[in-house]
């Protein structure tokens, strides 16, 4: 699949007879006869050719005069691959549009954070997705304030609130113009038993969905043998963990199941939902084109085995890209034991107590204004990498370096080699699990060459990144089935 593909008719009528799910949220199919656009996989008998049309977003969909198929139900499909795997000045503009930054800080926040004038974004998302940053959002804004009619029991004036709407008119508008019913109307459509259920103040139970195949071995087995205590756990099936949003703050419960992540959401303020979802979904990778990934690791008679005995295997990512970072640092040339007893100390310490009567979680992972404040003597590891965690957490706390959603992963790479004590490993780990970079390669980590060993691929770093070449853009999909071959507990799901 690639880049406009929603300009390419002859494959998007074959995508659409085939119903082929792989394709949804590539594109979709906009009805000219009915005023619909659905999702590929729509189940309902295709439309004849001349009636449909292709549009690369819901936002471009809705924008042109469509509503949302009620059957297909377009706006739940995975977020398109794009947004996570490029590195150009629209995927980061989509990232923040998914993260909210514009219901939040508007049009001239999201400029603001990319470095380019209101102008050069509207023209450029425009020019791609059919739809400006404004079309985007409130595309976003509808969905959410579906998921929040179709799940919870809120008031219809508490549901606009939260999903980001101005005003209880402008919300009953968008709710009728996208989905061809009232908010009361979708709420009535549900089955009885969803509208009785017991409601924890809160509360949330979500499906996230993905694309096929997902294996949840090393996406979960990484998350859970890495938890820092407090933080994060695993318990009854799922990995828990806190999140410190916008708003206020939350604790997510996420449990794999065979065709979604069953998501547990608690938050504290309920405008929180969208960056709450769309941060579980980036840390579990679950925009990821697996079949895209696996074909092209495939090519390497070496690797080829190693995807056809586990395929689908995602990168296990992030909610926030500074505690990642922060976390690096602390794992630096110690066991994953040993660097999540240093964690653990500075959560005690620093974090902001949060309650959890579900669970064993007590805190949200520390700042880096509250980790710039700490006496660097009271750090239990040797005196050069006091000052790379030192510098760091000032850098990140008086804004000289930026992680974010929206880094631009090459600017980023050079500043933290350019601080003491970062080599290409703990650079390129930030880059993979904390910025996203499908690309970032490992060939110095000592998994990876015990792997490349045993496989019969080169030994040396320089050797192996030459070898390498063939798997990009996705090598950093290639270090997790490398690792897979290790019996380190962060290759299987806990029991």
């Amino acid at each position: 699949m690639q880049r406009g593909m929603h300009t390419d008719t002859e494959r998007c009528v074959r995508a659409v007879r085939s119903k082929d799910a792989r394709f949804d949220g590539w594109f979709f199919t906009a009805v000219l006869t009915t005023r619909i656009y659905c999702r590929p996989s729509c189940p309902v008998v295709p439309p004849k050719p001349e009636n449909m049309t292709f549009l690369p977003s819901a936002a471009a969909c809705q924008q042109a005069g469509f509503r949302a198929c009620k059957r297909c139900r377009p706006d739940t499909s995975p977020g398109s691959p794009e947004w996570n795997q490029r590195a150009d000045l629209v995927a980061r503009a989509m990232r923040l549009v998914t993260d909210g930054v514009v219901d939040r800080e508007g049009v001239p926040g999201l400029a603001a954070r990319l470095g380019y004038s209101t102008r050069q974004i509207e023209r450029q998302l425009l020019a791609e997705l059919g739809a400006g940053p404004l079309a985007l959002a409130r595309a976003q804004r509808a969905q959410t304030a579906r998921l929040l009619i179709e799940t919870t029991p809120l008031p219809m004036a508490e549901i606009a609130f939260a999903a980001g709407f101005s005003s209880i008119r402008t919300f009953n508008d968008t709710v009728r113009e996208v989905f061809a019913l009232s908010p009361s109307e979708l709420r009535a459509r549900l089955p009885k038993r969803d509208a009785q259920a017991p409601a924890t103040p809160g509360a949330l139970t979500l499906r996230l969905p993905f694309r096929a195949p997902l294996n949840p071995d090393n996406l979960f087995g990484h998350l859970a043998a890495t938890a820092v205590p407090g933080v994060e756990e695993w318990r009854d099936g799922a990995y828990r963990r806190t999140l410190r949003l916008p708003y206020g703050h939350g604790i997510v419960a996420l449990t794999p199941k065979p065709d979604h992540i069953a998501c547990r959401l608690t938050l504290s303020d309920l405008r929180d939902l969208t960056v709450a979802s769309s941060r579980c979904r980036r840390m579990l990778d679950l925009d990821a084109d697996p079949v895209a990934v696996d074909d092209q690791l495939r090519t390497d008679p070496l690797l080829a085995p190693l995807v056809d005995k586990a395929p689908g295997r995602r990168v296990p990512r992030t909610v926030d890209e500074a505690e990642f970072a922060v976390r690096a640092v602390l794992g630096q040339q110690v066991s994953t034991a040993a660097a999540r007893t240093h964690a653990a100390r500075l959560v005690t310490a620093y974090g902001d107590p949060v309650e959890d009567p579900e669970g064993g979680l007590t805190h949200l992972f520390p700042t880096p204004e509250r980790l710039a404040d700490l006496d660097p003597e009271s750090l239990a590891m040797p005196r050069t990498r006091r000052t790379t965690f030192t510098t760091l957490v000032t850098q990140l706390a008086d804004g000289s370096l930026q992680l974010g959603v929206e880094s631009d992963w090459s600017e980023t790479r050079a500043r933290l080699l350019a601080l003491p004590g970062f080599g290409p490993w703990t650079v390129d780990v930030i880059a993979m699990r904390a910025l996203g970079d499908p690309d970032a390669f490992l060939p110095t980590d000592l998994g990876i060459r015990r792997a490349a060993q045993e496989l019969g691929l080169p030994a040396t770093p320089a050797a192996l990144t030459a070898r390498a070449a063939a798997w990009r853009p996705w090598r950093a999909y290639a270090v997790q089935y490398l690792w897979a071959t290790d019996s380190h507990p962060i290759n299987f799901l806990p029991v």
